[in-house]
């Protein structure tokens, strides 16, 4: 057993944190300010190969498996998580159905530039009715000659306001239901009958976050992917993975957290020392030290499980309610060691507290993994 990371995953980690803290840490305050997503930044990873570490060198990626995704988000969520959020998706889920279930041409013309940053991806599911619920969702798609015409709601879709495509799941056959009865498609930005609305939101400024709203909109039938009523279960083989690297996003937050919370305790003076001397501040950044080791401990595990093929959705749920809900540990005890200077909004420990909150609410939330987590052990909640 050994708990190194391989060589050139070593490589990569350090390359992957260079690029962040020289090209992307000066982008921040500005994406923050303006909530708006510094795409420039895609083009420039894509050339270099960091973009998508997880597909294979063939296709431009990095060949690095789910443990490379880990590592980039991590280094990227510890400069801004709102930009490693926008990047998460089109790593993830909104290009992993091309790759998986997508046609040559397909492939060629969305997955392949989405990888090089030539185009940007998005991933639309969720809806104002259908959240933790998926399967209650009310878009449709309905098949008229060489087009299926969609209709129905989005909502929360990151990179929507500037994606070149985004991958949308609809109802072909109601009466089929989520197991046969939802199918996946591009859709291209542009498209008539396709408008999205840009919402503004408490934390992740730097993510751009949108409604859907499909009426009447036609895509050709050839951006269906793979096939006619497996596209639910295509999202679905999709979380796993999906969980695991929000779980490394949310490390990355809390080291950020960390790190400035350690600088603080010893540089600050009160009653004549450091503040990290006392033992109430000492013992808090000993606990955020703790939280994160073992937060990153879990998700690096269970990336190795992906990369080796093996079942894993219950290893996924624990490490994505366990770093979730550390990072939201860390960040609250981050505020509490800086003071009233933790609540100025030129401080990035207020960020790091607002970006946290969300970690517990998307990709699955706290109450949906504990649920997944009690069903792998016999139990029923209900």
């Amino acid at each position: 057993m050994d708990f190194d990371l391989p060589e050139e995953h070593r490589m990569f980690q350090k390359a992957a944190r260079d690029f962040a803290e020289k090209e992307i840490a000066p982008l921040v305050d500005e994406a923050e300010k303006n909530e708006k997503t510094p795409v420039e930044i895609y083009p420039k990873m894509g050339q270099l190969g960091y973009l998508c570490p997880s597909y294979p060198e063939e296709l431009g990626g990095g060949g690095l498996g789910k443990l490379g995704d880990c590592i980039l988000y991590e280094e990227i969520a510890r400069i801004c998580s709102g930009i490693c959020a926008g990047i998460m998706i089109h790593g993830g889920l909104g290009t992993s159905s091309i790759y998986k279930h997508g046609t040559k041409k397909q492939i060629q013309e969305y997955l392949i530039p989405a990888i090089k940053g030539e185009k940007i991806s998005g991933f639309g599911l969720t809806e104002p009715n259908a959240g933790s619920d998926a399967a209650a969702m009310e878009t449709t798609a309905v098949l008229k000659g060489e087009h299926y015409v969609l209709n129905g709601t989005k909502m929360f879709i990151t990179n929507s306001p500037f994606a070149d495509f985004i991958l949308i799941a609809a109802y072909t056959d109601k009466k089929k239901g989520p197991g046969g009865g939802v199918s996946q498609f591009i859709v291209e930005r542009g498209t008539p009958g396709f408008t999205v609305n840009k919402l503004k939101k408490l934390p992740v400024h730097s993510a751009e976050t949108a409604e859907i709203i499909m009426d009447e909109c036609r895509i050709p039938k050839e951006n269906l992917i793979g096939e006619e009523g497996k596209g639910f279960h295509y999202v679905m083989e999709g979380l796993a993975g999906g969980r695991i690297v929000h779980a490394a996003h949310s490390v990355g937050i809390a080291k950020a957290a960390f790190e400035a919370s350690l600088e603080y305790a010893k540089t600050r003076v009160q009653f004549g020392k450091p503040i990290g001397n006392f033992q109430a501040i000492a013992f808090k950044i000993a606990r955020m030290a703790l939280d994160i080791e073992s937060a990153r401990s879990l998700t690096y595990r269970s990336a190795w499980l992906i990369d080796q093929g093996r079942e894993c959705n219950t290893e996924a749920a624990m490490t994505k309610l366990f770093a979730s809900e550390a990072c939201n540990r860390v960040t609250t005890d981050a505020m509490q060691v800086h003071g009233g200077y933790a609540f100025v909004m030129d401080s990035p420990v207020q960020r790091y507290f607002r970006d946290a909150r969300v970690r517990t609410v998307t990709e699955g939330s706290t109450e949906v993994q504990l649920t997944l987590i009690a069903r792998s052990l016999g139990l029923k909640p209900s």
